[in-house]
């Protein structure tokens, strides 16, 4: 699977967004028809996120289309129009608001009927947005419950209000966090949802970082997204990609290990040893896997 490290949210509804975003180093390109976009521009997004799709060449990105939440008057239009008219573009649909496996099994199964029309020859995948405390309970179930579930993202703002914790921020996205709480008060939540993730074979994906202009902010919030073991973060704002890019690349430091681990497992099974020594360390098959997937990453982004 490609990087996921930066996931810019782009409005759908703003043209000329989209192709900047499509030039922009960020591995994910996500076009919103939710939030971002006001409730009268809701059919024109959609139909300027079909034409950008098909007009704009994505072949070097990961694009994936927001839907509306499954408790509109948009959701299904949004997944039947952008399936059936340019499915063959997207890599997932992000799906908001997800709060039970019944949300995923039917956009699976509507997936699956445009698929057979259309005659798609890839599935589409899902990216499944858990951002209340239900969802976050039902993660494993959500997680579980298609093939096509890529991946679970992290919704601080929904999330926040779902449990009634206290607003911070004007954006709700993280910043200001620190005066309110000593330590990192979304721990256990990211947490969690990694948890069920991994253990269902999908990726974890962390909040956008609300203030774009507090660089800072946004970098230790990446760190520790990322040492809480997600694969990348969402961006709001193009000035937010390179400190995400970097914070979720393997430095030299981690691939040099990284190839030390891997050569002295190599060298351990030539032998018919079941120890491995790395450093004066021991090393266990769990380190191993690691040390592996971030050399496959590093590979791809052309680092070794």
């Amino acid at each position: 699977m490609k990087p996921r490290r930066s996931n810019l949210s782009v409005p759908g509804h703003l043209k000329k967004m989209h192709d900047k975003a499509c030039e922009s180093q960020a591995d994910v390109i996500m076009l919103d028809l939710e939030d971002s976009v006001p409730v009268e521009e809701k059919i024109k997004a959609r139909e300027q996120v079909i034409d950008s799709l098909l007009s704009l060449d994505w072949r070097r990105k990961t694009v994936t289309v927001r839907i509306n939440s499954l408790d509109t008057p948009f959701a299904h239009r949004d997944l039947l129009e952008v399936a059936e008219r340019a499915g063959h573009v997207i890599d997932a649909v992000v799906i908001p608001k997800v709060n039970h496996p019944g949300d995923v099994y039917f956009a699976d199964r509507m997936l699956s009927g445009i698929e057979m029309q259309v005659g798609t020859s890839s599935a589409i995948g899902i990216e499944a947005s858990i951002e209340t405390a239900e969802g976050l309970l039902r993660a494993t179930e959500i997680v579980q419950a298609s093939d096509r579930v890529k991946t679970l993202v992290f919704g601080i703002a929904d999330y926040s209000a779902s449990i009634g914790a206290r607003l911070v921020s004007i954006s709700g996205h993280g910043e200001k966090e620190e005066e309110l709480y000593p330590g990192h008060r979304w721990h256990f939540a990211i947490s969690n949802m990694v948890m069920h993730a991994k253990a269902g074979g999908a990726l974890a994906i962390d909040a956008p970082y609300g203030n774009f202009k507090d660089l800072d902010g946004l970098r230790r919030f990446a760190v520790m997204a990322c040492a809480l073991g997600c694969d990348g973060k969402w961006a709001i704002h193009p000035s937010q990609i390179e400190v995400i890019n970097e914070v979720f690349t393997p430095s030299k430091e981690d691939i040099a290990l990284a190839a030390k681990v891997i050569e002295a497992n190599n060298q351990a099974k030539s032998e018919g040893k079941g120890a491995i020594a790395v450093e004066g360390r021991m090393v266990d098959q769990a380190t191993v896997r690691l040390a592996s997937k971030l050399w496959e990453q590093a590979k791809y982004l052309q680092l070794v």
